[in-house]
């Protein structure tokens, strides 16, 4: 049988910026799943995705967007059922590693340059650095959807510091979006080397999985072939 798919959102999206990802490996017989992530805090997150996977029955790969990453590779030891760890232009951070020291050390992206903060301590991304930089390469009528939906990140991960890396435990792929305007392509494919992922590339905005939806699964079900199947 071929392992399962757990799909990880990142911030500023939700589960539904894999629609067109699942609906190929649907049609190819993969058992997906896709759920929505509080980003509320680190803890809260990778609590979210302990327990999708313990109801999964054998192996699963789980595939992180974005901040999808940095859930999925807080796992540490702890990943029930998984096999592999899937990046899309997604955080692969070290032990000691934080996502504000990262982004920290160069100027803003343009994607998140006018991020603003709610009362409650949330990250938003206005619609014309959303439209025009974090989904560059979409149609805007869609960009304008997924701005709607968007899911607000706390302040507070950006300090959250990272443990031992699930994927110095786990087989990695990553997919290098080149034309990234959130997250540099120069830090995703230092990401993707010094863990030694499988990698490929492809020229794309931040969001590969709505750009390029075809490119994302066919990494995924590269690796799926390549991990232990359920007997």
């Amino acid at each position: 049988m071929k392992p399962n798919i757990v799909l990880v959102h990142g911030a500023w999206a939700d589960g539904s910026c894999w629609s067109e990802v699942v609906r190929q490996l649907q049609a190819d017989g993969y058992h997906v799943i896709s759920p929505q992530f509080p980003m509320s805090s680190l803890a809260a997150d990778v609590a979210r995705l302990r327990e999708v996977l313990r109801f999964q029955t054998g192996p699963t790969l789980i595939v992180g967007h974005s901040y999808g990453g940095q859930i999925m590779t807080a796992l540490a030891t702890d990943a029930p059922n998984a096999v592999g760890l899937i990046y899309i232009a997604a955080f692969g951070l070290d032990e000691g590693e934080s996502l504000g020291a990262l982004l920290s050390q160069g100027p803003p992206t343009p994607a998140l340059a006018h991020l603003f903060t709610d009362a409650r301590g949330f990250n938003w991304i206005s619609e014309d650095d959303f439209v025009n930089h974090f989904a560059a390469d979409v149609d805007p009528a869609k960009a304008k959807v997924m701005y709607a939906v968007q899911q607000p990140l706390a302040m507070s991960i950006f300090g959250e510091v990272m443990g031992v890396p699930a994927w110095k435990a786990l087989p990695s792929w990553y997919l290098v979006a080149a034309d990234d305007e959130a997250l540099p392509p120069d830090a995703e494919r230092l990401f993707a080397a010094r863990m030694g992922a499988t990698t490929v590339e492809i020229p794309s905005s931040h969001v590969a999985m709505v750009s390029h939806p075809g490119d994302v699964a066919q990494l995924i079900k590269t690796a799926a072939e390549t991990v232990p199947a359920a007997s």
